[in-house]
């Protein structure tokens, strides 16, 4: 079997890779081709070109990149079709993606699944309806998005979500971790300002002000900040001029094994973490870490999404675990002074987190099949033969 898989986001590469390996535990003689980073990579994909080159979010900012785009999405359009494989996978990316799936299904009966619903329960509901005659089978992350998708004639497996499965530091690695980087017994504060250097550029000054504010109340309190490999330059950069001083787990300085086993630690051994809006919402929910999210982007998307979204938080524990106790900070919110006074809360409040974090990932399927051997399962059972 063949299978062709697109993927543009580190999390999509994640997904990614862990779909490939249960595919060939199941399917030993599948082969894979497309675009993926070095997690897909390392499973055996030769990638068409870097990842990285797909990895644009938001209106303001994709324009720029426009032209770009479209001449990668010309090429892996292309390529797809010489190649003619039994299946395409598209992973998330969905304004790169699902134009792809469209552009092959007009050109061809080639299988497509996209991996990741489209969040149409926050935004632009009609996408469902969009799926229908390009995409012919959905995987679904979250437990309440299968109905939407079906809904709309598309078939949809829910197949668990990735940090349910992802494994967990030991408590041991956590104090090893401590005493190896000189924390004592610190409360430590997660910093987790994304892995897009948009984001990073307008959240590491805010994350900073807001440290400085912190530290103020909690002295004491120690600031790690396991930076994404993508932006490890950057955020050395940004945060040198910090009254506060953070200690960077720098992705650069280890091999990728050594890199995850410490940020694993990390998360581990954390009282609490300011993260970016996103999935690593439920990274650190599987760890136990309660959370403040805070985020922004470019004023032109800022002031799109308002009108767009149709939910009142965007976090993915409060939807999932059906509360709102986790704080968010988003667009004109995005302030250094009632994000530390959020923080700050967190450290003498974190009950009601903590009940809501277990939920979320007990709704997510945690102690279930391995999410990605549960993907492979599902795009196995929706497999139909080609015809001659």
């Amino acid at each position: 079997m063949r299978v062709f898989l697109v993927a543009g986001e580190p999390s999509g590469d994640a997904l990614g890779a862990a779909l490939m390996a249960g595919l060939r535990s199941l399917c030993p003689e599948v082969s894979f081709a497309g675009v993926g980073g070095p997690l897909m990579q390392a499973q055996g994909l030769e990638s068409l070109f870097p990842m990285t080159e797909l990895s644009v979010m938001g209106l303001a900012e994709v324009l720029p990149r426009y032209p770009a785009l479209r001449r990668r999405l010309s090429q892996v359009r292309r390529a797809v079709l010489a190649q003619d494989p039994d299946l395409l996978i598209t992973i998330d990316s969905p304004e790169f993606n699902l134009r792809l799936a469209r552009a092959v299904k007009a050109r061809s009966a080639i299988r497509v699944v996209h991996y990741v619903a489209p969040s149409v329960w926050a935004w632009r509901p009609q996408r469902a309806a969009r799926l229908r005659g390009s995409v012919d089978q959905v995987l679904a992350l979250l437990p309440f998005e299968p109905p939407l998708i079906e809904a709309a004639g598309v078939a949809c497996d829910f197949v668990g979500h990735p940090a349910v499965s992802a494994p967990q530091a030991s408590v041991a690695q956590a104090a090893a971790f401590r005493l190896a980087q000189g924390l004592g017994d610190a409360p430590i504060l997660l910093l987790l300002p994304g892995s897009r250097r948009a984001e990073v550029s307008r959240l590491m000054p805010v994350f900073g002000a807001a440290l400085s504010r912190i530290r103020t109340e909690r002295p004491d309190i120690r600031a790690v900040l396991p930076a994404a490999p993508s932006v490890a330059g950057l955020v050395t950069a940004l945060s040198a001029n910090w009254p506060v001083t953070p200690l960077i787990l720098d992705p650069r300085e280890m091999t990728p094994p050594a890199f995850v086993a410490q940020k694993r630690a990390a998360f581990q051994a954390a009282d609490l973490a300011l993260a970016a809006s996103g999935s690593v919402s439920l990274e650190l929910a599987a760890a136990q870490v309660p959370m403040v999210i805070a985020y922004d982007m470019h004023w032109l998307s800022r002031v799109i999404l308002k009108r767009l979204l149709r939910i009142d938080t965007v976090t993915l524990v409060n939807l999932v675990a059906e509360s709102r106790t986790v704080p968010e900070f988003l667009g004109h919110a995005c302030k250094p002074a009632p994000i530390a006074e959020a923080v700050l809360d967190l450290f003498d409040n974190s009950n009601a987190q903590q009940a809501a974090l277990a939920l979320c990932m007990a709704r997510l399927g945690q102690g279930d099949e391995a999410q990605g051997l549960r993907a492979a399962r599902a795009v196995l059972a929706g497999l139909e033969p080609k015809s001659g």
